[in-house]
């Protein structure tokens, strides 16, 4: 029996998806979680095999959750649920640990296919996202995406150096080569780039 953790900060996705895998033959929910820390909390405790995460999460997001199981329940393979579908994303949750990367879009079907797949030890990646993950790295730091994303957030730059501990020139001066490395015209213009490719 593959025991599968379902986290998703919706309601009616994570009770659906716990419905649809629950009917399935060899599949038992073994637990729902809506956020990240609940998700790390809920699989130390049950120990499932396969954890199915959105990225999208409050407090941690999906990448991280994943990451942090690959450390602390190296035996729950995490297999990313989600609607984002930019090859960013999909880097980045692969190098964070995660098994597969389905898109929402996927079918009941597939879904479960892809759960008996990861618990098998393999690797799922949706077929809508193949070739992304040789798709082009981030141009950005890791401080300049920080900053960046911070920016998307729609904070000022007081705001960002206050969170991040820098001076506000520090800042101007990662969000300025930010956009400058993005070939962007503006800041609304590389937090844009950045988003659609998946940087942030």
């Amino acid at each position: 029996m593959i025991r599968v953790l379902v986290v998703d900060d919706h309601d009616v996705v994570r009770s659906g998806l716990a419905a649809l895998l629950s009917a399935e033959l060899g599949i038992e929910v073994a637990g729902q979680a809506a956020d990240g820390r609940a998700a790390l909390a809920e699989a130390e405790r049950l120990r499932p095999d396969v954890a199915l995460l959105d990225i999208d999460l409050p407090d941690l997001d999906g990448i991280t959750v994943a990451a942090t199981l690959a450390e602390r329940v190296p035996g729950c393979r995490a297999l990313m649920l989600t609607a984002l579908d930019r090859p960013g994303h999909l880097r980045r949750a692969l190098a964070a640990g995660a098994a597969g990367y389905l898109l929402k879009s996927a079918t009941p079907a597939q879904t479960a296919d892809a759960v008996r797949r990861i618990a098998a030890g393999g690797r799922v990646v949706d077929p809508a996202m193949r070739g992304g993950e040789r798709s082009a790295p981030s141009p950005l730091t890791g401080k300049e995406a920080e900053a960046l994303r911070l920016a998307a957030a729609g904070a000022h730059s007081r705001e960002i150096a206050a969170e991040l501990f820098l001076s506000v020139g520090t800042v101007r001066n990662r969000l300025s080569s930010a956009v400058g490395k993005l070939h962007a015209r503006t800041l609304v213009d590389a937090v844009r780039i950045a988003t659609h490719h998946g940087w942030l």
